[in-house]
């Protein structure tokens, strides 16, 4: 008995291949897609990394590009904030806390205002102004005002300030002193007084002379004692 032996034909064999075939083409096709998005995108650095590309798909050294700029980033905010802290701190200190020096200086404005004697001699109070030394700057707020804060070989701090004071009428200086005794937490007057040409000086505060009659009683207000 003869076996016959039939040669396969071809378009048997095709049907099978085509998936075959058609898988690697796509799979090549892909990768040829990725490999051309990755050869077109720039690469990252520090300085030009925007955080568009992920993380996955950054290569070694782009990640340290990426990994360094946001720590530069993170300090960056990190000195915004200490600055902004040191600057909110240096304007209570100097202008807003009541122990500031802006502080005594609008209490002591204040006081001459309401002063009988100096509103007499300066002109309506509501048309008094005070600024500090004289410069070339023609906005009396932005002239600096005299004064000095020190302590003494027994502890006692010392505060004085100076600065000028105008009215319809006429023109003073005012010198002010103040005293804050070791392990105190008060300041005390010990002069506030205005000096007008052609008229006597006219004290507000005087404790020297209070202390010689007896004194009187004292009133606290603002961290001051006012006599």
């Amino acid at each position: 008995m003869k076996l016959v032996l039939r040669p396969s034909s071809a378009s048997a064999i095709v049907p099978r291949l085509q998936p075959i075939v058609a898988r690697h083409n796509f799979a090549t096709q892909h990768g040829l897609r990725n490999n051309s998005a990755t050869s077109k995108r720039k690469a990252v650095t520090p300085f030009n990394d925007d955080g568009y590309v992920p993380w996955s798909e950054l290569s070694a050294g782009e990640k340290a590009s990426r990994a360094t700029q946001q720590t530069f980033n993170f300090g960056m905010v990190v000195v915004g904030l200490v600055l902004t802290g040191g600057v909110g701190y240096f304007l209570y200190q100097d202008v807003f806390s009541p122990d500031s020096k802006t502080a005594y200086f609008n209490r002591a404005v204040d006081r001459i205002k309401k002063h009988p004697e100096c509103v007499a001699l300066l002109g309506d109070s509501k048309k008094i102004i005070a600024h500090g030394e004289e410069t070339m700057n023609k906005w009396r707020r932005a002239r600096p005002i005299a004064s000095t804060l020190n302590t003494d070989a027994q502890g006692n701090q010392h505060l004085l300030m100076h600065f000028y004071i105008e009215g319809p009428l006429n023109n003073g200086i005012v010198n002010m002193h103040l005293t804050k005794r070791a392990n105190h937490d008060d300041f005390e007057y010990k002069y506030l007084y205005v000096d007008i040409r052609g008229h006597p000086r006219i004290y507000l505060e005087n404790a020297d002379f209070k202390s010689s009659s007896g004194g009187g009683k004292k009133i606290k207000v603002f961290g001051v004692n006012w006599n």
